[in-house]
């Protein structure tokens, strides 16, 4: 990838997801847009995972990015709350796919050491750090801030891109073996 384009930047979440695009020319960076997408009110996992979709496609038309940095999933103390931003980050990645945009995906640690030069720098001071290599007025949300810093990394780390894969076929519907269960 070269350095040049949209990202978009996305920090995975099952109630909030923060988004944010910027602009890369070489080693120039542009803040575009940022914002967040609210799942809690429509209620059972299945529907916010579904409005995830929805919002992250019109986001994706809206802004019409060239690749998309996702934050990896951090190892979280509740199982259920990692196995739910599973699903979330599942669904982040099919609209990537969906999009054809190229993907990567970064730790944590990595995101923070991207726009703060420490890996457990605090949210703070990350929304700080995203303000002023953006150049902003005012410090967005903790999650769009996130998701800005998201897409900073992957301006820092051209390597990291794949590219999805487009056009494959999906698997062929098969008979039931005799192991099967019914």
């Amino acid at each position: 990838m070269n350095g040049a384009g949209r990202i978009l930047g996305v920090d995975p979440g099952s109630r909030i997801t923060g988004y944010g695009v910027i602009e890369q020319d070489g080693a120039r960076l542009r803040f575009v847009a940022c914002g967040v997408l609210r799942l809690e009110r429509y209620g059972s996992l299945a529907a916010r995972i579904y409005h995830l979709y929805l919002g992250l496609s019109e986001v994706i038309a809206l802004h019409r990015p060239d690749r998309m940095a996702v934050e990896d999933v951090f190892v979280a103390t509740n199982p259920r709350a990692a196995l739910k931003l599973g699903h979330a980050r599942g669904v982040i990645l099919l609209a990537a796919g969906q999009h054809g945009l190229p993907l990567a995906e970064f730790s944590p640690l990595m995101v923070k050491q991207a726009v703060a030069g420490y890996g457990r720098a605090p949210k703070d001071q990350v929304q700080r750090m995203v303000r002023a290599l953006l150049n902003l007025a005012a410090s967005p949300s903790a999650d769009a801030a996130d998701a800005l810093a998201v897409a900073v990394c992957g301006a820092n780390h051209r390597e990291s891109w794949q590219l999805p894969v487009a056009g494959a076929e999906p698997p062929a519907p098969r008979e039931p073996t005799k192991g099967d269960k019914p």
